[in-house]
């Protein structure tokens, strides 16, 4: 098996920066959700902010997980789609320079603007998300690479490609190789906003059942119809093999298969949850691709996204990433 994880999502540079709560207000932003824009209103927002306290780095959902993964020290591939571009060359870098392997090349990438996500990060620590898709929104099943997925342990699909026809057709079209070659398939919910506005796309998706499903306790009781997490595991059983929820501040909820596991949480002080979930999964997912239980990766996966909200920025230092896998195993 050559890859861990086939990885298929938006590929983003981030914009990371802080904002006041009048912010949102001010510039009629929804707060605390991810909202698709165009690139006109994501530049006047731009204008609004102080780009000089901004940072810039590689993103996108599933492509944050998967450079989780190789950080860790597994081996990861992702399908994405940049334009040729400065950004464009700036987000295949950071791949090249995190070992993952990918199906695009600069120099044949698309004319256009390669795709970008402002973050802004409010004094509460929640992060808020406007995205401007570029060609990014035109990934469809032409840019799945059939090899590097039948020698994949998991394919992951993020969630957020619903809301592009073409992105759900890949999504739809690497699971259907992934199943036809018996590779297990993880979805990740990505965001309220995808399981609210395109529960329709979400479903299809899903289809009977997915090995692997991760969500938020929002998530989980928005795509199940139901009030209470309790509720909520258990529609959960109907559509995922077996799941894991994050809880926020509480931890996070694993069902293995044939019983429900409490992760524990690291108490922090959270000061941007921005890529929290994308770390969860990617630590989740190199654990129990490199001989790990459900309990011992959700350990991992909960102190992981402890340690990523504590700074800004989706991703952590690879120095970092060796010291957490240290702590699991004593």
């Amino acid at each position: 098996m050559k890859y861990d994880v086939y990885g298929i999502g938006n590929a983003l540079v981030d914009i990371v920066t802080e904002v006041e709560h009048d912010f949102f207000t001010t510039h009629e932003v929804e707060k605390g959700l991810m909202t698709l824009v165009d690139e006109k209103r994501q530049i006047h927002l731009m204008k609004a902010i102080d780009m000089n306290r901004s940072k810039m780095s590689g993103g996108g959902s599933a492509g944050n997980t998967v450079v989780a993964i190789n950080q860790f020290g597994g081996n990861s591939f992702y399908s994405c789609l940049v334009a040729k571009d400065a950004l464009g060359k700036f987000f295949l870098e950071d791949l090249k320079r995190n070992a993952v392997d990918t199906n695009m090349k600069h120099e044949l990438c698309p004319e256009g603007h390669t795709g970008r996500c402002l973050v802004m990060t409010s004094p509460d620590a929640e992060r808020t998300m406007n995205s401007f898709l570029g060609v990014s929104s035109f990934l469809s099943p032409e840019h799945i690479d059939e090899e590097a997925i039948k020698n994949s342990a998991y394919i992951y699909l993020e969630g957020y490609l619903v809301a592009s026809p073409k992105g759900l057709e890949a999504m739809k079209e690497a699971r259907k190789i992934a199943e036809k070659n018996k590779v297990s398939v993880a979805l990740t919910f990505s965001d309220p906003s995808m399981v609210k506005y395109f529960s329709k796309q979400m479903e299809e998706i899903v289809g009977a059942s997915v090995d692997l499903l991760f969500c938020n306790e929002e998530e989980a009781m928005i795509f199940t119809g139901t009030d209470t997490i309790t509720e909520a595991r258990e529609k959960l059983k109907q559509v995922a093999k077996r799941f894991a929820i994050t809880l926020g501040a509480n931890g996070a909820l694993i069902f293995d298969g044939d019983t429900f596991i409490q992760i524990e949480p690291y108490k922090v002080r959270a000061i941007d949850t921005n890529g929290a979930g994308d770390m969860f999964s990617g630590a989740f997912l190199y654990a129990i691709t490199h001989g790990h239980s459900y309990a011992e990766a959700g350990k991992l996966a909960s102190l992981a996204s402890s340690r990523v909200v504590t700074q800004f920025g989706p991703r952590l230092e690879p120095q970092q990433m060796k010291a957490l896998l240290g702590d699991l195993i004593n």
